[in-house]
């Protein structure tokens, strides 16, 4: 196998399964959790203004793990979930240390580490990026 079809089967695996795990983040705090449990959670570990911060987070990786999956917007939701999973470290993860068994930070690192790589390296060949903005001629190419 070449590098380029590495290179394209690599993007492709890390933003299907990193779409994946921020679905079922966001899907969980709509439904396992609730809204309202969310933000009270978000509440009881000190997240600033967690009664909007809740809603948003949610709809973020909801919608936004299936943005990943599909390859739209791939940059632009990729940061956003990396400033998501910071957010997480700094504000909750951070104190408990390391690991997460004890509610430390080594997920959330990993999926900030995770949406960053995709952040500067786009979607790849195989995403709705590519197919609309990949001409080299468009404006919209940095999105690709």
């Amino acid at each position: 196998m070449n590098q380029s079809r590495l290179t394209t089967t690599a993007l492709a695996t890390l933003r299907i399964i990193l779409g994946f795990l921020f679905a079922a983040h966001g899907w969980q705090k709509f439904n396992e959790w609730t809204i309202a449990g969310t933000q009270a959670s978000f509440a009881k570990m000190g997240v600033p203004a967690a009664e909007v911060m809740a809603p948003a987070i949610a709809v973020l990786e909801l919608a936004g793990g299936i943005a990943l999956i599909l390859g739209i917007l791939t940059r632009m939701v990729a940061a956003l979930l990396a400033l998501d999973m910071l957010g997480a470290l700094f504000l909750v993860h951070a104190p408990a240390g390391v690991f997460a068994a004890n509610g430390g930070y080594e997920l959330v690192l990993l999926l900030a580490a995770a949406a960053f790589a995709l952040a500067l390296t786009g979607a790849g060949r195989l995403s709705l990026d590519r197919a609309l903005f990949g001409r080299g001629n468009s404006r919209l190419a940095v999105l690709a």
